[in-house]
């Protein structure tokens, strides 16, 4: 398998797109490709919001289904292709640029509609991407009808005996803390932010002892800035 052909697959992958077998080669190229790592982190920031851009409703699996067989057989259609019957491996399926451009146009579709239907029933969802410093990895925001949902990737465990911590930031007042919370084996988190941010210029995040603080005892590591 070339380079090429997973790296035109990782929308489908972000999407959960590939077969099981699919999905292991992919992870596995992972292990050893920082740019298609760098790319799936772009992808997966995108998907990881959907859901917070419409209201949250349960959909069944067959809808599901029949979205992703729609998107192949668009795709099947602008390559003008006819997939062949498959025995091994991903040759005979779908050629993966039809399949890679199915998936990115399903993530663009998922996001205006999402978009849309938000704005049905309240605000559209605002992405705020955050400064991350002294630390590695990605950290975003998601503001809704005047609520934060914090969205962490490949982020650093907070140091031995500590805990992150959430604040909400003033001009001119003290930052006010907010929620705790830590990160998975992987980096990753995804925190409700408790209250409203009205008049809140920012949100900070800053490692402190287990229990929380009243006030800030580290710089923070991440910042973002929501006016």
């Amino acid at each position: 398998m070339t380079h090429t052909l997973f790296e035109e697959s990782v929308a489908a992958y972000a999407l959960g797109a590939l077969d099981a077998a699919e999905t292991e080669e992919f992870r596995a190229h992972l292990e050893s490709c920082a740019a298609c790592r760098r790319e799936l982190a772009a992808q997966q920031g995108v998907v990881d919001v959907l859901p917070l851009a419409a209201p949250q409703v349960q959909a069944p699996r067959s809808l599901r289904r029949r979205v992703l067989s729609d998107v192949r057989a668009d795709a099947k259609r602008a390559s003008g292709t006819i997939a062949s019957p498959r025995r091994s491996g991903w040759p005979g399926r779908l050629p993966r640029p039809a399949l890679a451009l199915g998936a990115a146009v399903l993530i663009a579709a998922i996001v205006v509609g999402g978009i849309q239907l938000s704005g049905s029933g309240g605000s559209p969802t605002r992405v705020v991407t955050a400064q991350v410093s002294g630390e590695h990895g990605t950290a975003k925001v998601a503001i809704t009808n005047g609520h934060a949902h914090l969205i962490l990737h490949n982020f650093s465990a907070p140091p031995r005996g500590k805990v992150y911590e959430v604040w909400f930031s003033r001009k001119g007042q003290k930052p006010i803390p907010g929620v705790l919370f830590s990160v998975t084996h992987s980096g990753d988190s995804s925190v409700d932010v408790p209250g409203n941010l009205h008049g809140v210029d920012a949100l900070l995040v800053t490692p402190e002892p287990r229990g929380g603080s009243s006030a800030p005892t580290h710089t923070p590591v991440i910042s973002a800035t929501l006016s």
